[in-house]
């Protein structure tokens, strides 16, 4: 059996080290050269800047990341964060809009640019919110981001914007509720229909759909034979939405029934509703 002689041997160990050597030194020169960019920082937020005036906001972007990658302890680098988030959404670049937002509201919370970066993220979701009859993860995110707005920073430009925002998010969110609540109804499931209807109640009262929901309340209820929930449902509609169409057709069908409205202490949309005033039971007009 033959043998590789030592000298051999080392001289094929110490060129295959060479070659790893060569091969990393290369790897790590390049990668460098990728990550680090050598111009000044004000010189990088500036060629970001032009960028962005131009109309190429990816490209202000990827200039705005770099400087951040670059110079991460300069006083550009922090701006530079929420302002790449801007050039993505700018640029349709919805996931790298949002991730860089987010980015920013961990790392720089309570920030003069915090409301931009709440702004963006909520803006991104609200561009993608979608018809009621469709999946509302988008809607549900775009609220959280605005009531944030609205409540660490009233004071901000973005905050006014919110609040109409809010209305309509809400909005699709009570849509999205009774819409499903209503397939429901139509396929005899009252309890599934009523936890649909219960949340339009108790978390979209401002919305125009509180008075159907409160209707539907009162058929699945008189369906199931809970006639206090039911009598309660009406009063609230009646007390609140007197001349509401919802209310007289909740009105006849509790009277067919030979029930009239009532107040229940115990119902949980007593305790639900925001503000129960004293209730006039009365008959609609």
């Amino acid at each position: 059996m033959r043998t590789t002689p030592k000298w051999a041997a080392a001289v094929l160990w110490c060129a295959m080290g060479g070659v790893a050597l060569a091969m990393a030194g290369c790897a790590s020169s390049g990668d460098t050269s990728q990550i680090l960019n050598t111009d000044p920082p004000e010189k990088m937020y500036a060629d970001a800047d032009k960028l962005m005036s131009k109309g190429k906001f990816e490209e202000a972007a990827r200039k705005y990341e770099d400087l951040d990658r670059s110079h991460p302890y300069s006083s550009e680098a922090r701006r530079a964060i929420v302002l790449a988030a801007y050039a993505y959404y700018k640029a349709g670049k919805t996931p790298e809009a949002i991730a860089s937002a987010e980015r920013y509201t961990v790392m720089h919370p309570g920030t003069k640019d915090a409301p931009l970066a709440h702004h963006i993220i909520a803006s991104a979701y609200f561009d993608d919110i979608k018809t009621a009859n469709r999946d509302q993860g988008a809607t549900r995110k775009a609220l959280e981001q605005l009531k944030i707005l609205k409540s660490r920073y009233p004071d901000s430009t973005y905050a006014r914007d919110a609040e109409n925002r809010i209305r309509i998010a809400e909005d699709t969110l009570a849509a999205s509720e009774m819409e499903v609540g209503r397939y429901y109804m139509k396929d005899k499931n009252f309890v599934a229909a009523i936890n649909r209807f219960k949340t339009v109640v108790s978390d979209y009262q401002t919305t125009a759909h509180v008075e159907e929901a409160l209707m539907r309340l009162t058929e699945c209820y008189m369906a199931l034979g809970v006639i206090n929930e039911a009598q309660t449902a009406v009063a609230v509609l009646g007390h609140n939405f007197p001349e509401s169409k919802w209310y007289k057709s909740a009105y006849a069908l509790l009277k067919s029934e030979g029930h009239a409205p009532a107040m229940s202490g115990d119902s949980w949309i007593t305790k639900a509703w925001k503000a129960v005033p004293k209730l006039s039971l009365g008959g609609p007009g």
